[in-house]
């Protein structure tokens, strides 16, 4: 059980950094929470690969940094009339 874990926080890592993904993204590709996709990066990952975990880090310190753009996009569109 503990080896499927293992290759899942890989498999999570490998995707973040190839598609620049955020976590819900992320968790909606491989079927699991945003809790289970933080726990692999941040926790599991870091014993696994460090340098792919570093890598990772930075993908999503710069998703939290424009988190408040994303949010202020789907709100404009949201809102945003029909024509």
């Amino acid at each position: 059980m503990n080896d499927v874990i293992w290759k899942r926080a890989i498999d999570v890592g490998e995707y973040i950094r190839e598609t620049h993904s955020t976590v819900r993204e992320a968790a909606r590709v491989f079927g699991v929470s945003k809790s289970t996709v933080h726990k692999d990066v941040t926790d599991r990952l870091p014993r696994i690969r460090p340098q792919l975990a570093k890598l990772v880090r930075e993908i999503l310190d710069l998703n939290k940094a424009e988190r408040h753009i994303r949010g202020g996009e789907a709100t404009r569109r949201k809102y945003q009339k029909p024509n």
